[in-house]
Protein backbone atom coordinates (compact mmCIF):
# COMPACT_ATOMS: atom_id res chain seq x y z
CA UNK A 1 0.00 0.00 0.00
CA UNK A 2 1.14 3.48 -0.80
CA UNK A 3 2.02 5.67 2.13
CA UNK A 4 -0.22 8.72 1.99
CA UNK A 5 2.12 10.67 4.31
CA UNK A 6 3.84 12.17 1.29
CA UNK A 7 0.61 14.04 0.46
CA UNK A 8 0.76 16.05 3.67
CA UNK A 9 2.03 19.56 2.95
CA UNK A 10 3.64 21.13 6.06
CA UNK A 11 2.84 24.76 5.33
CA UNK A 12 3.82 26.21 8.73
CA UNK A 13 7.56 26.08 7.96
CA UNK A 14 7.21 27.54 4.47
CA UNK A 15 7.97 31.16 3.62
CA UNK A 16 5.36 33.39 2.02
CA UNK A 17 5.05 32.88 -1.74
CA UNK A 18 4.63 29.99 -4.15
CA UNK A 19 5.89 26.49 -3.44
CA UNK A 20 5.72 23.58 -5.88
CA UNK A 21 5.27 19.91 -4.98
CA UNK A 22 5.40 17.02 -7.44
CA UNK A 23 3.94 13.53 -7.19
CA UNK A 24 3.83 10.46 -9.40
CA UNK A 25 0.66 8.44 -8.98
CA UNK A 26 0.29 4.77 -9.83
CA UNK A 27 -2.32 2.14 -9.03
CA UNK A 28 -1.17 1.72 -5.42
CA UNK A 29 -2.50 5.22 -4.69
CA UNK A 30 -6.01 4.16 -5.73
CA UNK A 31 -5.72 0.85 -3.86
CA UNK A 32 -5.15 2.79 -0.63
CA UNK A 33 -8.62 4.28 -1.21
CA UNK A 34 -9.97 0.79 -2.07
CA UNK A 35 -10.75 1.91 -5.62
CA UNK A 36 -10.18 -0.87 -8.16
CA UNK A 37 -11.66 0.48 -11.41
CA UNK A 38 -8.26 1.09 -13.03
CA UNK A 39 -6.04 -1.72 -14.32
CA UNK A 40 -3.04 0.60 -14.01
CA UNK A 41 -2.30 4.30 -13.71
CA UNK A 42 0.56 6.63 -14.57
CA UNK A 43 -0.22 10.20 -13.58
CA UNK A 44 1.99 13.18 -12.80
CA UNK A 45 0.63 15.61 -10.21
CA UNK A 46 1.88 19.16 -9.72
CA UNK A 47 0.65 21.00 -6.64
CA UNK A 48 1.42 24.71 -6.23
CA UNK A 49 0.81 26.21 -2.81
CA UNK A 50 0.72 30.01 -2.68
CA UNK A 51 1.15 30.96 0.97
CA UNK A 52 -0.07 34.38 2.07
CA UNK A 53 -0.35 36.02 5.51
CA UNK A 54 -3.89 34.94 6.35
CA UNK A 55 -4.73 32.28 3.73
CA UNK A 56 -3.31 29.97 1.07
CA UNK A 57 -4.24 29.07 -2.48
CA UNK A 58 -3.63 25.54 -3.70
CA UNK A 59 -3.61 24.60 -7.39
CA UNK A 60 -3.38 20.92 -8.27
CA UNK A 61 -2.81 19.83 -11.89
CA UNK A 62 -2.83 16.26 -13.15
CA UNK A 63 -1.80 14.73 -16.46
CA UNK A 64 -1.36 11.09 -17.42
CA UNK A 65 -3.15 7.91 -18.37
CA UNK A 66 -5.23 5.28 -16.64
CA UNK A 67 -5.78 1.83 -18.10
CA UNK A 68 -9.48 0.97 -18.00
CA UNK A 69 -11.74 -1.63 -19.59
CA UNK A 70 -14.00 -0.39 -22.38
CA UNK A 71 -17.73 -0.41 -21.70
CA UNK A 72 -18.73 -2.12 -24.96
CA UNK A 73 -16.10 -4.80 -25.37
CA UNK A 74 -14.34 -5.10 -22.04
CA UNK A 75 -11.01 -4.65 -23.84
CA UNK A 76 -8.46 -2.64 -21.78
CA UNK A 77 -7.09 0.62 -23.16
CA UNK A 78 -5.16 3.67 -21.94
CA UNK A 79 -7.48 6.60 -21.25
CA UNK A 80 -5.62 9.93 -21.20
CA UNK A 81 -6.73 12.28 -18.43
CA UNK A 82 -5.98 15.87 -17.54
CA UNK A 83 -7.52 17.80 -14.71
CA UNK A 84 -6.95 20.71 -12.39
CA UNK A 85 -8.30 21.86 -9.06
CA UNK A 86 -8.18 25.25 -7.35
CA UNK A 87 -8.64 25.41 -3.60
CA UNK A 88 -8.58 28.34 -1.19
CA UNK A 89 -7.36 27.40 2.28
CA UNK A 90 -8.51 29.68 5.10
CA UNK A 91 -8.05 29.55 8.85
CA UNK A 92 -11.03 29.33 11.18
CA UNK A 93 -12.32 27.89 14.43
CA UNK A 94 -12.84 24.33 13.19
CA UNK A 95 -12.16 22.12 10.17
CA UNK A 96 -14.72 22.58 7.37
CA UNK A 97 -14.51 21.13 3.85
CA UNK A 98 -18.19 21.34 2.89
CA UNK A 99 -17.48 23.84 0.11
CA UNK A 100 -15.70 22.41 -2.96
CA UNK A 101 -13.51 25.47 -3.43
CA UNK A 102 -12.83 26.58 0.15
CA UNK A 103 -11.16 24.58 2.90
CA UNK A 104 -11.26 25.96 6.43
CA UNK A 105 -8.67 24.55 8.83
CA UNK A 106 -8.19 25.32 12.54
CA UNK A 107 -5.68 28.03 13.51
CA UNK A 108 -3.33 25.54 15.20
CA UNK A 109 -2.89 23.29 12.12
CA UNK A 110 0.55 23.10 10.55
CA UNK A 111 -0.11 20.80 7.55
CA UNK A 112 -2.82 19.89 5.05
CA UNK A 113 -3.50 16.51 3.47
CA UNK A 114 -4.22 16.78 -0.26
CA UNK A 115 -4.55 13.04 -1.01
CA UNK A 116 -8.38 13.05 -0.87
CA UNK A 117 -8.54 16.05 -3.24
CA UNK A 118 -6.17 14.34 -5.69
CA UNK A 119 -8.16 11.10 -5.51
CA UNK A 120 -11.50 12.80 -6.18
CA UNK A 121 -10.06 14.96 -8.96
CA UNK A 122 -8.59 11.93 -10.78
CA UNK A 123 -11.64 9.69 -10.43
CA UNK A 124 -13.88 12.47 -11.75
CA UNK A 125 -11.50 13.18 -14.65
CA UNK A 126 -12.18 9.76 -16.21
CA UNK A 127 -15.21 9.83 -18.54
CA UNK A 128 -18.25 7.88 -17.38
CA UNK A 129 -18.64 6.24 -20.78
CA UNK A 130 -15.40 4.48 -21.61
CA UNK A 131 -15.22 3.65 -25.30
CA UNK A 132 -12.13 1.94 -26.67
CA UNK A 133 -10.56 4.13 -29.41
CA UNK A 134 -10.48 1.07 -31.67
CA UNK A 135 -14.27 0.87 -31.51
CA UNK A 136 -14.61 4.47 -32.66
CA UNK A 137 -12.29 4.17 -35.65
CA UNK A 138 -13.24 0.57 -36.49
CA UNK A 139 -9.78 -0.96 -36.04
CA UNK A 140 -10.60 -3.10 -33.00
CA UNK A 141 -11.35 -6.73 -33.83
CA UNK A 142 -13.19 -8.50 -31.03
CA UNK A 143 -15.60 -11.40 -30.67
CA UNK A 144 -17.86 -9.19 -28.57
CA UNK A 145 -18.03 -6.53 -31.29
CA UNK A 146 -18.79 -9.18 -33.92
CA UNK A 147 -21.64 -10.53 -31.77
CA UNK A 148 -23.02 -7.02 -31.15
CA UNK A 149 -22.95 -6.36 -34.90
CA UNK A 150 -24.75 -9.64 -35.56
CA UNK A 151 -27.47 -8.93 -32.99
CA UNK A 152 -28.02 -5.33 -34.04
CA UNK A 153 -31.58 -4.72 -35.29
CA UNK A 154 -31.87 -4.50 -39.05
CA UNK A 155 -33.23 -1.38 -40.67
CA UNK A 156 -36.77 -1.64 -41.95
CA UNK A 157 -37.45 0.37 -45.08
CA UNK A 158 -40.99 1.63 -45.38
CA UNK A 159 -42.44 2.10 -48.79
CA UNK A 160 -43.79 5.60 -48.99
CA UNK A 161 -45.48 4.99 -52.35
CA UNK A 162 -48.28 2.83 -50.93
CA UNK A 163 -50.19 5.31 -48.80
CA UNK A 164 -53.81 5.06 -47.84
CA UNK A 165 -55.89 7.28 -50.21
CA UNK A 166 -57.90 8.57 -47.25
CA UNK A 167 -54.76 10.23 -45.89
CA UNK A 168 -54.15 11.85 -49.26
CA UNK A 169 -57.68 13.33 -49.16
CA UNK A 170 -57.03 14.70 -45.67
CA UNK A 171 -53.76 16.28 -46.82
CA UNK A 172 -55.66 18.04 -49.62
CA UNK A 173 -58.04 19.56 -47.06
CA UNK A 174 -55.10 21.02 -45.16
CA UNK A 175 -53.55 22.58 -48.26
CA UNK A 176 -56.82 24.00 -49.65
CA UNK A 177 -56.96 26.81 -47.08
Amino acid sequence: MMKLKEFFIPFSGLKLGKHEFGYEIDNTFFESFEYHEFNSASIVITAILDKMNNMMELTIEAEGTVNVDGDLTGEPFDQPITSDLHLVVKFGEEYNDENDEILVIPHGEYQINISQYIYEMLVLAVPQKRIHPGVLDGTLQSEILDKLEELQPKEIKEESENTDPRWDDLKKLLTDK
